[in-house]
């Protein structure tokens, strides 16, 4: 399974940006999907998760503000980021969870996940 992250970019403080994760394999209706983010000397942080049935979780720091989607159709995941902050600076990471099951706490941990992409940069200027 291969991830590709895109969508990155340099924007201003209350700007909007979407990122995007293509997923290889037919399989992607059968994953639960997430992305994190990690800042320079941070640990890496969870963002947001969607199941396979498309319920979605967000971290405290960024609810209300992005809104994770996907389309199994053309086996994306999506991540629309409103009203950044400088504080959301970081290498977006999408990553992909292979267990059949959901689970309501687990998906927070970066080791739950199976498959990670190569991450996509984005800075939010003052």
């Amino acid at each position: 399974v291969q991830l590709q992250a895109s969508g990155g970019g340099l924007v201003q403080s209350g700007d909007s940006l979407r990122l995007s994760c293509t997923v290889s394999g037919s399989m992607f209706i059968t994953y639960h999907m997430g992305w994190f983010r990690q800042a320079p000397g941070k640990d890496r942080e969870f963002v947001a998760h969607i199941t396979k049935m498309g319920t979605t979780y967000y971290s405290d720091s960024v609810k209300g503000r992005f809104t994770i989607s996907r389309d199994n159709a053309e086996n994306t995941l999506f991540l629309q980021m409103n009203s950044l902050k400088p504080e959301d600076t970081a290498i977006y990471y999408c990553a992909a969870d292979l267990t059949p099951y959901s689970s309501n706490t687990a998906y927070r941990l970066p080791g739950r996940y199976d498959y990670w992409g190569q991450g996509a940069q984005v800075t939010v200027s003052s």
